[in-house]
C-alpha cells in the first residue's frame, strides 16, 4: 500500500489513520473515528482551557478581560496541539503502522488547534455577553453552540489560507469547506456543554448541572477534568447523530 502524501483534507485532520481498503464510510468506522477524536483533541481541549483559566485566575485576569480570553484561548490550543501529537505518536509506537506520518500529524494539529485558539478565545465572552442579557440557559447554551462553532470554522478557513504553504494542509476549497462546517458544528456543541459546566448561572436550569457542574470549592484537577468531560459529552453526542444521519461518503469523518 502505497503511503498518503497529499495535503491534509477536512476528513484526514481529524479521522485516525486506516487502511485505504477499510469501508470508510460505514457507521461503525465513523464511531471509531469520534471516539479517537474526542479522546486525542475534545477533551485535551477543555481541560486545556479549564487549565488556563486557573491560570489566569492566578495572574490577576478577570473573567471579562482581553487577557482572560487569550490566556484561555492558549489553552485550548495546547491541549488539542499536545493531545492530537501524542495521541498519534504512541499509536504509532504502539503499532508501528508507517501510514501514521508525525509530520502529517504535526501540523494537522497545528490547523486543528489554531480553530480550537480561536474558539477557545471567544467562549468566555460569548458566555458573558449572553448571560449579561439575562437569557435563559437554553439560549445562552444554543448561543455560545453557535458563536464557537462558527469561529472554529473561520478558525479552520483562515489557518488553510495562511498555512497552506506547509505540505499536510489543504488549501481551502468549496470541498472541504462543507468537511470543516460539519466539524465546527459539532465542535460547537462541545462548546454548548461546556456552558454546563458553570454551575452558578441559572441552576435551575442547567439540565447539564448534575452532570458536568462544577461548584464552588471543587478541587482544580477535578475541575479540568469535568471540562474535558463537558466538551468530549457534547461533541460526542453531536457528531453521534451526524454518524447516523450523514449519508454515506458525505461525513467529514468518512
Amino acid at each position: 500500500m502505497v503511503t498518503k502524501t497529499q495535503p491534509v483534507t477536512a476528513e484526514a485532520a481529524t479521522a485516525p489513520t486506516i487502511d485505504d481498503s477499510a469501508p470508510t464510510s460505514s457507521i461503525a468506522n465513523r464511531f471509531v473515528s469520534t471516539a479517537e477524536v474526542t479522546v486525542s483533541k475534545i477533551f485535551p481541549a477543555g481541560f486545556g482551557w479549564q487549565s488556563a483559566s486557573i491560570v489566569a485566575d492566578g495572574a490577576g485576569f478577570e473573567a471579562d478581560t482581553l487577557n482572560f480570553a487569550l490566556t484561555t484561548g492558549a489553552g485550548d490550543f495546547v491541549g488539542v496541539l499536545t493531545g492530537h501529537t501524542a495521541y498519534y505518536a504512541a499509536k504509532k509506537a504502539i503499532t508501528g503502522s508507517e501510514d501514521i506520518n508525525m509530520k502529517a500529524e504535526a501540523q494537522t494539529g497545528f490547523l486543528l488547534a489554531t480553530a480550537a485558539f480561536c474558539s477557545g478565545t471567544g467562549w468566555q465572552p460569548i458566555v458573558n455577553t449572553l448571560q449579561g442579557m439575562n437569557l435563559s440557559f437554553a439560549s445562552v447554551f444554543a448561543g455560545t453552540w453557535v458563536g464557537c462553532g462558527t469561529l472554529f470554522y473561520l478558525g479552520l478557513r483562515g489557518g488553510r489560507t495562511i498555512f497552506s504553504s506547509m505540505e499536510h494542509i489543504e488549501e481551502p476549497t468549496y470541498e472541504n469547506s462543507k468537511n470543516d462546517a460539519s466539524l465546527s458544528v459539532a465542535i460547537g456543541g462541545a462548546t454548548g456543554f461546556f456552558v454546563g459546566t458553570d454551575a452558578a448561572y441559572l441552576p435551575d436550569q442547567n439540565f447539564l448541572i448534575n452532570v458536568v457542574g462544577i461548584a464552588d470549592g471543587t478541587p482544580d484537577l477535578t475541575g479540568c477534568a469535568i471540562a474535558g468531560s463537558s466538551t468530549a459529552l457534547g461533541f460526542a453526542t453531536c457528531q453521534s447523530a451526524f454518524n447516523v444521519a450523514f449519508p454515506a461518503g458525505k461525513c467529514w469523518n468518512d
